[in-house]
């Protein structure tokens, strides 16, 4: 599928463009027909991930990296054969991950280029590191404070060099400094303080300085056209806007400034709400997406693109309560962030169906009312989508992969292969 995100201009500036209507309820029908009889011999709860939009999601994040390397995030899929799968496709280039085991995990696994996006103080995992071969050369740790340099020196067991990776914050502060939009990530706002700690990594024996990470979460991760929100949206993309302007001077003043000090192999930078962007600044060499691959709810809110919903899971209905209202199995899979009703699953198909408001997605069971509720049977499903993307794998040791309506593989999430990171 042709992704709708914006198209240059003549001058060189993204276009907005005009989203699709949401699909028709005969479409909706159609969908969950297909989904039913992909996993007839199936029984709920479970996952799939279709694999028709994966690869119609990877294709649009290429196009919309326009030439540069897109790093896929691990977190955002939690899934050694579809990271694979993403890898396979020209334009994709390593993994982005979340912790030190993983990471290490991931590099005996055979990925050659792990670059681990978060310090970490997993002395176990670095002695490890420092001193397997195999294991320093793939892998790249992140680091923002010269107190992680020496908790990896205390940690060594070994010679080998560590890759380091700096990152940079990319908070939008105004007001001298007395407002602060973005995530709570590096301390090193300042191109000068980066290249100080540049310098204090090449000063290091045992080190080698590769890399710069500067991810804008609030550009990436904040949706700026929600449904039913006009102002708060507004709000948003007046807000990017500034951030974007902003964070292309300092991002390159920052590159500017490392590379006086040392070459650099890449500098990573943007997320799936932002890769048209992001790829666009000179200064950027590869972009991070992982949530693009999945479509996961909270990414229904852009403007600038839209995918389509590739990762879903399925409840079992085991109650009728009366008119209007069944009870699904399980389905407390909250996403991680501050909490609200945009971090709780929505049910998908059959389209209608709502959340009850005093009890929500529950630990082991979950209502749902609405017109399509009178029409459900105790042992038909329920279709759900996550708010996030790879966080619904820590809830299935296993994904059915679907394409058209049958299952072509099953193949197990990090938690099906007993791996729980965090």
């Amino acid at each position: 599928m042709q992704g709708p995100y914006p198209a240059p201009d003549a001058s060189g500036k993204l276009r907005p463009m005009r989203l699709p209507a949401a699909p028709p309820v005969a479409c909706a029908s159609a969908e969950r027909a297909r989904l039913d009889r992909a996993t007839a011999s199936y029984d709920a709860p479970l996952a799939v991930v279709d694999l028709q939009a994966f690869d119609a999601n990877a294709a649009d994040l290429v196009r919309r990296a326009q030439g540069k390397p897109v790093r896929v995030a691990s977190k955002s899929v939690r899934c050694r054969a579809l990271l694979e799968r993403a890898l396979a496709r020209d334009g994709f280039t390593g993994v982005m991950s979340f912790s030190l085991a993983e990471s290490l995990w991931l590099a005996r696994s055979g990925i050659e280029d792990v670059l681990l996006a978060y310090p970490s103080a997993d002395r176990a995992g670095l002695a490890e590191l420092t001193s397997d071969p195999k294991l320093a050369r793939a892998v790249t740790v992140t680091v923002d404070d010269p107190a992680q340099l020496a908790l990896i020196d205390a940690a060594r067991a070994g010679r080998e060099e560590v890759r380091v990776c700096l990152e940079l914050d990319t908070s939008l502060r105004l007001l001298g400094g007395r407002l602060r939009l973005g995530a709570l990530r590096s301390p090193v706002h300042d191109p000068e303080r980066l290249a100080d700690l540049a310098r204090s990594v090449v000063r290091r024996p045992g080190f080698r300085l590769v890399g710069l990470l500067a991810y804008e979460a609030h550009v990436a991760g904040v949706g700026d056209a929600v449904e039913g929100r006009p102002l708060y949206s507004r709000s948003v993309r007046l807000m990017q806007a500034a951030a974007r302007k902003e964070l292309a001077v300092r991002r390159a003043e920052a590159v500017r400034a490392v590379r006086a000090v040392t070459e650099l192999e890449f500098v990573n930078g943007g997320g799936t709400g932002s890769v048209q962007h992001t790829a666009a600044e000179d200064a950027v060499t590869e972009v991070a997406a992982g949530s693009g691959l999945f479509v996961p709810r909270l990414f229904d809110h852009y403007r600038s693109f839209r995918g389509r919903p590739a990762a879903l899971f399925a409840l079992p209905v085991v109650r009728r309560p009366g008119p209007g209202v069944v009870t699904a199995q399980g389905g407390g899979y909250p996403a991680s962030g501050a909490a609200g009703a945009d971090r709780l699953p929505q049910p998908y198909l059959p389209a209608g169906l709502r959340l009850d408001p005093r009890e929500g997605a529950g630990e082991v069971q979950t209502p749902l009312t609405g017109p399509p509720a009178d029409d459900l049977l105790v042992g038909d499903k329920v279709w759900f989508r996550h708010a996030k993307a790879g966080e619904m794998c820590e809830r299935f040791e296993a994904l059915h992969l679907v394409d058209g309506d049958r299952v072509v593989e099953t193949v197990p999430t990090y938690r099906g292969e007993a791996r729980t990171f965090l």
